[in-house]
Parts: structure tokens; sequence; C-alpha cells
């Protein structure tokens, strides 16, 4: 299956979608935050982002889902800052602190065929929300040098259903979080409680244009939806009310991984429910509510429930 950008180069729907979406950065409204601000002229919102993306760090990653890293690797490019700011954020360096370093579209084209001539299942992007332009601009230079594998959008699922809509028929494979249930959790750990409904929005809308996750025969992703869930301490993620959501508005076999690697980070200590790791207790009572909300996504290997 060839990857979806390919034929939107080739028929000029790629230029019309950079136009777009670099028109959109002269008042910038490409998230939910609506900003306004004119990142054209290097204004900075939210997200801390100018007109040129920041880039962390780069390579191939193996600690991904096991569909996107097989042999090889995901090639994974981390993105500066973020537009959803968690303040218990793992990477809080990159995505508060702003650890990284400047990217024309001609560098980062570069990375990403550099990505895959080293072996990479994919191009797996990761905060990409508040820099899809630039990942647009970058796309018909690196597509000219040859690239053609999967690409991931790794996101923390606050976005915009417009700003997915410039996406549909670029994306081959859609990651995103769904971190939060209740908006005032979302309220408190993020300032952003219309995050419950921007990811339900979100989560619909990328299943509409890549449906279920898709494998090729050797077990790689090549399309589809995979969805990231991380178990909170008190349950503050809402874990079977956003599984059941999952399962009656999405699909019932929407790949999901329930994860158990919360830990403090950050500014994580500020709540006192996030200054502890989770229990089994409650990642088991997760894993069942998963089981219970409808979900029926089996593994061909071990016909089990999906829990990477």
């Amino acid at each position: 299956m060839a990857a979806a950008y390919v034929e939107a180069y080739r028929s000029g729907r790629l230029r019309e979608k950079i136009e777009t979406a670099v028109r959109w950065l002269k008042k910038c409204s490409l998230c939910p935050r609506l900003c306004r601000v004119n990142r054209l002229a290097d204004e900075k919102g939210v997200c801390r982002t100018g007109r040129y993306a920041v880039v962390s760090s780069y390579g191939p990653h193996f600690g991904e889902e096991d569909p996107l890293v097989g042999r090889n690797g995901s090639g994974t490019i981390f993105f500066t800052h973020c537009n959803l700011l968690c303040l218990f954020c793992q990477n809080y360096d990159i995505s508060h602190e702003g650890h990284g370093v400047p990217a024309s579209p001609e560098q980062l084209a570069g990375v990403m065929v550099e990505l895959q001539n080293r072996g990479c299942h994919n191009i797996n992007f990761v905060t990409p929300t508040h820099v899809v332009p630039q990942i647009l601009e970058a796309l018909p230079l690196a597509v000219e040098h040859g690239l053609r594998v999967p690409l991931v959008y790794n996101c923390g699922g606050y976005e915009r259903v417009p700003t997915l809509r410039l996406l549909d028929g670029i994306v081959d494979i859609y990651m995103p979080d769904f971190k939060f249930w209740d908006p005032q959790v979302a309220d408190r750990l993020c300032g952003a409680p219309d995050y419950p409904r921007r990811a339900r929005e979100a989560l619909m809308e990328m299943h509409r244009q890549v449906g279920d996750l898709t494998l090729d025969p050797s077990g790689i992703a090549v399309r589809g939806l995979l969805v990231r869930h991380l178990v909170m301490p008190e349950n503050l993620a809402g874990t079977e009310e956003v599984c059941t959501f999952i399962a009656r508005h999405v699909s019932p076999d929407t790949y999901i991984n329930i994860m158990n690697q919360y830990r403090p980070c950050g500014r994580a200590m500020e709540v006192p429910a996030l200054r502890r790791r989770i229990t089994t207790e409650e990642y088991e009572n997760a894993v069942a509510a998963a089981r219970r909300s409808g979900l029926s996504r089996l593994d061909r290997r071990t016909r089990r429930f999906i829990v990477w």
C-alpha cells in the first residue's frame, strides 16, 4: 500500500493544503487554543513556536507500539513545545522548557529521508499539532528525494477537526492519546477543560480518514488508528468512559494501548493524587474496564484483547 501523501503530491492536493496551512499561521488557529498570533512574523502563543518548527531529537525508536517498530524501529521526530502542556509531562524538558533546535523545511525533509534510509518503517511525528504547516511544507522536498514510508501523527489528542482535515490524504497512521474524560481534570492538569470534547471529535475524524489499524503480512502498520490511554492514579483518566466511547462511537476494533507507565514528572508534585505511580490493582481495574467497554480487537497470534 503506497503512502497516502505520495498521491497527494502527484495530484497537486498537497500544494493546496500547504498554502492553506501556512495562511492559517498568520492568525494561528491550528489548535483549540486559538491564540490568533501571527506566527509568520514569529509571534508566539501557547505553543511558543513561531515560523519554524523546533526539533528536540530524532532517530529510530524501539519503544513504540509493536506494529510501528518492527525490526528497524519507528523513525521518530520529537518536536519541541506543545499545545497541551500537561503539568505531569514525561518530556517536560522538551514540551515546557523548550529544548531543541529550529529546523527549516529543507532540514526537516532531510531528517525524514535519513530515517527512511536507515531502515525505519515509518516517519513518526511526535507532538506535531502545532507544526502541521511546517510538516506539510517539508513533505514535497522529502518526496522528491524518495520518501515513501507511512507517516504517523503521534499527538496528545487536543486537536481541531479543520486542522485534521488538512491531513486527510496525507497522514497514514494516527496515534492520538485520549488522556482524560472529565473536563475538570483536564482543566486542572493542562488548563484545557474542552480537552475531552476535542479528543472525542478528533478520534472520530481520524477514524473517518484512515479506519481501523491495518498491518502488512509482516505485522507492520501501514494505515489506520491506534489510540493510547495512560492509566492515572485514582482513575483521574476515566478509563472506562474513554474506552466505552471508543467502542461505541469510533470502532469496537480500535487498537488501544492501555499504558501503565505513569510516574510523577514535571510539576506533578503540585497535585497530591499525582505524587505516586499507579498500583497494580489500578492497572488491572483499568484493563478490566477496557474489556467491559465492548472493544473487541483480537491479536492474531494470541487471540487476546489488545493491550500492548
